[in-house]
């Protein structure tokens, strides 16, 4: 099986520094470079996913998009998610990281931005910009529950859960699968299939707009792993 983990591209947030989470912003045109690259290596390395999982947000979804139009593989269809979003950043969101780290201090901000079990604040209603940094947006009307904050440790069960509910029946059915998301939501995914201990969570690093392919044997043993650069 043939596992295809992408990160989506650098996003207009992501140029100017600031905490993104849930709030749906779009690719920056460096970012939309990045997918399309991103498409180029699959072609290169003939690599066609049968089936692709994103998210709800469109950083995500067009990232997926792209590099499927310059793969020539538009066909396959396309699952998305909720449960494979990005960590929800709560009050950080929408927020300059450098203004927050100088905030809170380098120690929480690096338990929260590295650690796994360390939430940021939870974004309060009674915050005037509470709908803009936290919209109602209607695609989350029906969720079982609808975060105010999250850390990685609550990222990974809800991504984790749906990898066993949806993906990894998929690959047991499709042979290769397409995982287009989040720093966060991939680095979950990435610690649940390496067996990384919490501890050692901020060790992983994923770049923007890199293919990382995994073939895994039935019961989830990694035969080998890489990234496409």
């Amino acid at each position: 099986m043939k596992l295809i983990l992408l990160r989506h591209g650098q996003s207009v947030w992501n140029a100017k520094n600031l905490f993104t989470g849930w709030i749906d912003v779009e690719l920056s045109p460096k970012g939309k470079e990045e997918a399309k690259k991103a498409g180029e290596l699959l072609k290169e390395a003939n690599i066609h996913p049968q089936l692709c999982f994103t998210s709800y947000l469109k950083r995500a979804i067009h990232t997926a998009q792209i590099a499927l139009n310059t793969l020539g593989w538009e066909h396959i269809d396309v699952i998305r998610s909720w449960r494979l979003n990005e960590r929800h950043y709560g009050d950080w969101q929408g927020k300059n990281k450098d203004e927050i780290k100088a905030q809170y201090g380098e120690e929480l901000f690096m338990a929260v931005r590295r650690g796994y079990d360390t939430p940021p604040p939870p974004i309060e209603e009674s915050e005037p910009d509470f709908e803009e940094r936290y919209p109602l947006d209607p695609k989350y009307e029906n969720l079982p529950y609808r975060p105010k904050s999250e850390s990685l440790k609550d990222t990974r069960e809800r991504v984790v859960a749906y990898f066993f509910s949806k993906i990894m029946p998929a690959l047991l059915e499709k042979e290769t699968i397409l995982v287009a998301a989040h720093g966060n939501s991939i680095r979950a995914l990435i610690m649940f299939l390496e067996k990384i201990e919490p501890q050692k969570v901020h060790t992983i690093e994923i770049p923007t707009g890199v293919p990382i392919i995994y073939q895994l044997t039935q019961e989830l043993i990694i035969k080998d792993k890489k990234l496409l650069s």
